[in-house]
C-alpha cells in the first residue's frame, strides 16, 4: 500500500539521516529523519540569476545525457560544492517578486483622461475666478470641491480594481512545493525547495508537490502516474516513463519525462534530475506570459473615450465662441473694466464647460453596471471587474475550456458490460449508470432503459461492486466546506468507488431508504467500506505498464480472492470462465463469447470513446499471502465498465442559444484530438459528422501558413492538445481579426489567456490564479451560465447607451441654454452649482433608473454589435441636438417669463432685458440689482428639471414610443422622478439656505 511520500510534508528546517546506499522505502527515510534530527548546513543563495536553464530539450535526450551535462552521479547526487556553483549559474528555484505599481502612480493613472482633465482645469479655473472677484471661504470653493469630490471618487474604484489585479501572480507562487526530497553527497535530505538547484536528484512520491522541472531517471515503483491538469488541462492523470521523447515541436503534454513544477504525484514513487528552477519553469512561462500582458481597455470604455474626445471639441469650440461673440461687450460699464469684462465671459464660458460635461456620467456608468453584477451574481456570475459586464454584450467568439466547463470534470462510469448466459440468444448485455458527478447518487438502467431496483441481487453487478471497492487505492469523501465529494488518488478509481455506492449492497442494506438515512459524510463510502470490513486485504501487485493491470488478494471466512482490474485486452487474455449474470454460474471462456467481449469493447472505447476497464477474479489456494504474476491467470471474468468526463446536460442548449445569437464557441482543451471530436458529438450542439477543416491540434494549425490560418480561424470549433501559449495565441489572432473574444479556464495554465481576452471567465472550482487573471468567475463552473450572463450584458449596454443618451441630450439642453442667454446679452440664466445639482441629482436618479428598463425580448437573437458601433452615432446626436434645443429654449423662455410676464417679477421690457449691462447708464423705473435676483435662475432651472422628467420617459427605448412601452414598464424610473420632484421642491422650500444649502444637498447625494 501506497502511503504519503515525505516530499509533501512541511518543515522548517532540513534534516539529514546517515549516509549510505539507497533506502528500500521513502517512509523509512522520514522516519528516520524524525528520530535521529541531525541538523544540516543550509545552502542559501542570495544571487539570482535570470539565465536561461541549459537543459530546455532534456525531454528529448537519454537519461545518461542529462546526467552527463550536470555532472552528477545518481547513486549520490550534487555536492555541496556543485550545488553552490549551479545556484551562481541558475539562481534560487523561486518565481521573482515582481515590483508592484507605486500607489501615486495608480492615483494619477485615474486622472488620465480628457473629460476629466477638463473637470480638474474647470474647478481650478473657477476657484482662481472666485479668488479674483474677492470670493473667500466657502463660496470661493462651492463648485470646486463638489467636482473634486466626484472625481476623487471615480480614482478610488479604480485604484480598487488595478490593485486586485495584481494578486494572480502572488497566488501563483501558491503552487510552488515547500519541501523536497533530495539526495546530496550521497544522502537523502529534506530541504526546502528554494534550495534546489539544476543536476539535483530528487524523489517524489503519491501526494508529493513537485517542486521543479525534472526529468525522470529513475522508477522506484511499477509506474508514475502525475496529475498535471493545472497546467495541460487533462482530464485524466498522466503516466510518466525514462524514455527519451522524439516528437517534434512537443507540447507540454508530449513530454512525458517530465514532471512539471506544481504538479501533483497521484500513484508511484520515482527520481528525476532537475533541469529548471523558478522563472526557467513551465510555471515560470506562465508567469512572464502574465506580465507581458497588459490590460486592454473594454469596448464601452474605448467608446466612452472617443466620445469624450468628441465632446471636449465641442465644448473647446463651444467655450471659445461664447467668448469670442462677447469681445464687444467687455468695456460695458456694468462690468467695471475691459479685465472684469473678459472674466465674466470667461467664467461663463466656464459655466458652460461644467453644462457640457456629464458630471454624473461616470458614477452612473458605474452604478448601472453594478447593479447588472447584483442581478449577474444571483444567475451564478460573480463578475469582478464591472466594465466587462457590458463586454459580454458584444462578445463574437467564446472560447471554452473542455474540461470542468463543459465536462463535469468528475470521471463517472456510464456503462457497464456483462454476459448473459452462453445459452441465451444474445450473449452480453448492457446497463447504463446515471449521475455524473462524484456524489453516490445515481440509478442503474438495464438494456431496455428500466430501472434496476435491486443491482446487487444480480451476480456480475454484484462482484463488480466489490472488485471495484477491493482492487482501489483512491479515496472518496465529503467536504462539508465545500458542499461536494472530493477525491483522492486516480480518477478512474474514484468512478470505480461511486460505481460500488450505486451498486449499494445485497439484502437489506441495499435499500435505498436505509441507505438515504445515512450523514453524507458516511454515505460517502459506506458501501466501500462495508466490503473493506469483509475482506481483509492481504497482497498487492501494483499496475505496471507491461501487463497493464493491477491485482489485490484478499481473504475472507477462510477463502483466498483476487481480484484484477486492468485495460479489457490484457484482462480477457488472461480470462479462461466467464461469470454469468443470469444465475451467477461459472462457465468457460469460448471462441465465441472472446469475440463477442472484444466486439463490445471496441464499440465502447471506438465509437462510444469511453475508457474503458475489465473487471475479473480467481479463487486463490487457503492460505496463500503473496502474489506473483505467475497468478495473473486462469481468470474469470467478471464484466466491462465504460466511463468518461461527461458533458453538462445543459451545455447543448446554451451552444445553441450562442449560435442563435451570432456567437461562435470554440472548445479548447489540451486533451487529445479524438477524445474533443467525440465530445462535441456527445453534446450535438455542432450538428457535425465531420470535424475535417473544423478541428486543429495545436501543431496542425503552427504549421499552416499564414492565409490558411486566417481561414482556419473563422472555421474552426475544436482546438487540441494546447499549452498556456497557444491559448493566447488563439485569443491574440482571433482579436486581430477584430472579434470580441471570451475565454473560460480553471487552471493555471489558463491564466495567461484569461487576461488576455476581452474578458475572461473563470471556473469558481478553479485555482485562485485562474480567478485573480479573469473578470468574471462562474460559482456554478457551467458554461450555460455564460449564455445567460451574455443576455445580461447585451441588455445592460443597451440600457448604457439609454442613461447616456438621456444625460447628453440634458447637457446639450444646458448648453443651448448658456449659450444661447451670452448671445442674446442676457445675465446668467444658470449658476455652475445650479448646473452641478441639475447634473448629478435630478439627471442621475432617473438615469440610474433607466439601468432598470427591460430587456428585449429578443436580445439573444440579434448578432452581435459592432466593435467599432460608437454609443452616439452622427444621427443620434442630430436628434439629441434637436432634444436638447428645446430644452434649453424652454429653460429660456422661463427665465424671460419672470423678467417680462411674472407678476412677481419687474415685468420689464425685453429690450430692457437683453440690454442689462447698460442698465447703469439709462434712467429705470426698477434697480439694475434686479438682474442680480436669483429667482429667475430658480424658475430656470425649475422648467430644466421638469422638461429632463419628461425626456427620461422619452429613453425607455430607443425606437419605440409610450404607446408600445407605457411608462410602467419601469416602475423605478417612474419611482426617480417622483423622488428627483420631491427633492427639488425641499430645496425651493429651502431657498433662503442660498448656494450653501444647495451644496450640503449635493453632498449628501453623493454620500
Amino acid at each position: 500500500m501506497q502511503k504519503r511520500a515525505p516530499g509533501s510534508a512541511t518543515f522548517q528546517n532540513p534534516i539529514k539521516r546517515p549516509c549510505h546506499e539507497t533506502p528500500p522505502n521513502s517512509d523509512l527515510i522520514t522516519l528516520l529523519n524524525l528520530s535521529l534530527s541531525l541538523p544540516l548546513s543550509k545552502t542559501s543563495c542570495s544571487r539570482n540569476s535570470s539565465s536561461d536553464s541549459s537543459m530546455e530539450d532534456a525531454y528529448a535526450r537519454s537519461v545518461t545525457e542529462v546526467l552527463e551535462a550536470f555532472g552528477v552521479d545518481p547513486t549520490k547526487g550534487l555536492t555541496d560544492f556543485q550545488a553552490v556553483e549551479n545556484a551562481k549559474i541558475y539562481g534560487r528555484n523561486v518565481l521573482p517578486q515582481e515590483g508592484s505599481t507605486p500607489f501615486w502612480k495608480l492615483i494619477l493613472k485615474q486622472f488620465d483622461d480628457l473629460l476629466v482633465k477638463i473637470l480638474i482645469v474647470a474647478a481650478i479655473v473657477s476657484f482662481v475666478l472666485a479668488l479674483i472677484d474677492g470670493e473667500t471661504g466657502l463660496a470661493a470653493f462651492l463648485e470646486p470641491s463638489v467636482i473634486l469630490m466626484i472625481l476623487a471618487a471615480n480614482a478610488a474604484v479604480g485604484v480598487i480594481t488595478e490593485t486586485n489585479a495584481e494578486k494572480a501572480l502572488e497566488e501563483l507562487r501558491a503552487y510552488q512545493a515547500d519541501v523536497a526530497t533530495v539526495l546530496r553527497n550521497g544522502c537523502l535530505s529534506i530541504l526546502p525547495a528554494t534550495d534546489l538547484v539544476p543536476g539535483d536528484i530528487v524523489e517524489v512520491g503519491v501526494g508529493c508537490k513537485v517542486p521543479a522541472d525534472m526529468r525522470m531517471v529513475e522508477m522506484l515503483s511499477n509506474q508514475l502516474r502525475v496529475d498535471q491538469a493545472i497546467l495541460t488541462g487533462e482530464s485524466c492523470s498522466v503516466a510518466k516513463e525514462l524514455e527519451s521523447t522524439l516528437a517534434t515541436n512537443a507540447v507540454h503534454q508530449d513530454k512525458t519525462n517530465i514532471l512539471f513544477s506544481g504538479t501533483i504525484v497521484v500513484a508511484g514513487r520515482a527520481r528525476a534530475i532537475v533541469v529548471g528552477v523558478g522563472s526557467n519553469t513551465a510555471m515560470g512561462s506562465i508567469r512572464d506570459a502574465m506580465l507581458r500582458t497588459g490590460d486592454e481597455a473594454t469596448p464601452l470604455k474605448k467608446k466612452l473615450d472617443e466620445f469624450g474626445t468628441f465632446l471636449a471639441k465641442v465644448i473647446a469650440g463651444i467655450c471659445v465662441s461664447v467668448w469670442v461673440v462677447n469681445i464687444g461687450h467687455f468695456r460695458d460699464p456694468s462690468h467695471g473694466g475691459f479685465l472684469r469684462g473678459a472674466i465674466h465671459y470667461f467664467k461663463i464660458a466656464v459655466a458652460l464647460a461644467v453644462a457640457a460635461i456629464p458630471e454624473g456620467l461616470p458614477a452612473v456608468v458605474t452604478t448601472c453596471l453594478a447593479l447588472g453584477t447584483k442581478r449577474m451574481a444571483r444567475m451564478n456570475a460573480i463578475v469582478r471587474s464591472l466594465p466587462s459586464v457590458e463586454t459580454l454584450g458584444c462578445t463574437t467568439v467564446i472560447c471554452s475550456d473542455k474540461t470542468g466547463t463543459l465536462t463535469t470534470n468528475m470521471m463517472s462510469v456510464s456503462k457497464i458490460c456483462v454476459v448473459r448466459s452462453p445459452h441465451h440468444g444474445t450473449i452480453t448485455t448492457e446497463y447504463t449508470v446515471s449521475g455524473t458527478t462524484y456524489a453516490p447518487e445515481g440509478r442503474i438502467f438495464d438494456a431496455e432503459g428500466i430501472q434496476v431496483e435491486f443491482p446487487a441481487h444480480f451476480p456480475c453487478l454484484l462482484h463488480i461492486s466489490m472488485c471495484s471497492a477491493l482492487c482501489n487505492e483512491s479515496t472518496l469523501q465529503y467536504n462539508p466546506d465545500k458542499g461536494n465529494y472530493d477525491k483522492i488518488g486516480e480518477s478512474t478509481e474514484v468512478a470505480l468507488r461511486v460505481l460500488a455506492e450505486k451498486v449499494g449492497l445485497p439484502g437489506y442494506d441495499s435499500m435505498p431508504s436505509a441507505l438515504n438515512m445515512l450523514s453524507k459524510h458516511e454515505r460517502a463510502s459506506y458501501c466501500n467500506h462495508y466490503w473493506e470490513n469483509q475482506f481483509k486485504k492481504v497482497s498487492l501487485l501494483e499496475f505496471s505498464r507491461d501487463r497493464k493491470m493491477m491485482s489485490v488478494l484478499c481473504s475472507r471466512k477462510q477463502q483466498e480472492i483476487m481480484f484484477s482490474k486492468g485495460a479489457p485486452e490484457s484482462i480477457i487474455s488472461r480470462c479462461s470462465n466467464i461469470l454469468c449474470n443470469d444465475d451467477g454460474s461459472v462457465v468457460p471462456l469460448t471462441t465465441a463469447i472472446r469475440a463477442e467481449l472484444e466486439s463490445r469493447f471496441h464499440s465502447l472505447a471506438g465509437k462510444e470513446t469511453l475508457r474503458c476497464l475489465a473487471l475479473a477474479l480467481k479463487r486463490m489456494p487457503m492460505g496463500q499471502q503473496t502474489l506473483s504474476f505467475e497468478d495473473e491467470r486462469e481468470l474469470t471474468f467478471i464484466g466491462l465498465v465504460g466511463m468518461l468526463d461527461p458533458p453538462r446536460k445543459e451545455v447543448r442548449n446554451a451552444i445553441m442559444s450562442c449560435m442563435s445569437a451570432g456567437i461562435r464557441v470554440i472548445v479548447v482543451t489540451g486533451d487529445n484530438k479524438s477524445t474533443a471530436e467525440s465530445l462535441c458529438h456527445q453534446i450535438g450542439a455542432f450538428d457535425l459528422e465531420d470535424f475535417s477543416g473544423r478541428s486543429y491540434t495545436a501543431s496542425e494549425f503552427e504549421e499552416l501558413p499564414a492565409m490558411q490560418q486566417t481561414l482556419a480561424l473563422q472555421r474552426m470549433v475544436l482546438f487540441t492538445r494546447v499549452e498556456p501559449s497557444h491559448k493566447k495565441m488563439l485569443v491574440e489572432a482571433l482579436q486581430h481579426q477584430n472579434e470580441v473574444v471570451a475565454m473560460t479556464g480553471d487552471g493555471v495554465n489558463d491564466a495567461p489567456a484569461l487576461k488576455k481576452a476581452d474578458i475572461g471567465i473563470a471556473m469558481g472550482s478553479g485555482t485562485a490564479v485562474a480567478k485573480s487573471a479573469s473578470d468574471m468567475v462562474l460559482a456554478d463552473d457551467n458554461f450555460a451560465s455564460i449564455v445567460v450572463a451574455v443576455a445580461e450584458g447585451r441588455a445592460i449596454y443597451n440600457n448604457t447607451k439609454q442613461f447616456i443618451r438621456y444625460m447628453i441630450s440634458s447637457n446639450i439642453g444646458e448648453v443651448v441654454c448658456i449659450f444661447v442667454a451670452a448671445v442674446l446679452g442676457m445675465p446668467e440664466t444658470l449658476v455652475p452649482v445650479q448646473l452641478l445639482w441639475v447634473n448629478l441629482v435630478t439627471d442621475g436618479l432617473p438615469a440610474t433608473a433607466i439601468g432598470f428598463n427591460k430587456p428585449d425580448s429578443n436580445v439573444m437573437m440579434a448578432k452581435p454589435r459592432k466593435i467599432n458601433e460608437a454609443v452616439v452615432t452622427g444621427w443620434l446626436f442630430f436628434r439629441y441636438l434637436v432634444i436638447g434645443a428645446y430644452v434649453g429654449l424652454a429653460t429660456i423662455v422661463g427665465y424671460i417669463w419672470w423678467f417680462v410676464y411674472s407678476n412677481n417679477g419687474p415685468k420689464l421690457p425685453y429690450y430692457d432685458l437683453v440690454n442689462f449691462d447698460t442698465c447703469s447708464t439709462r434712467e429705470t423705473t426698477y434697480p439694475c440689482s434686479i438682474f442680480g435676483d436669483r429667482h429667475p435662475s430658480t424658475v430656470s432651472m425649475t422648467v430644466l428639471v421638469v422638461v429632463e422628467m419628461f425626456n427620461a420617459l422619452n429613453n425607455l427605448s430607443e425606437n419605440q414610443s409610450l404607446f408600445t412601452i407605457p411608462p410602467w414598464s419601469n416602475l423605478w424610473l417612474l419611482a426617480s422622478i417622483v423622488l428627483t420632484m420631491i427633492l427639488h421642491m425641499l430645496i425651493l422650500l429651502l431657498h433662503c439656505l442660498g448656494q450653501s444649502g444647495l451644496l450640503f444637498f449635493i453632498f449628501l447625494f453623493l454620500l
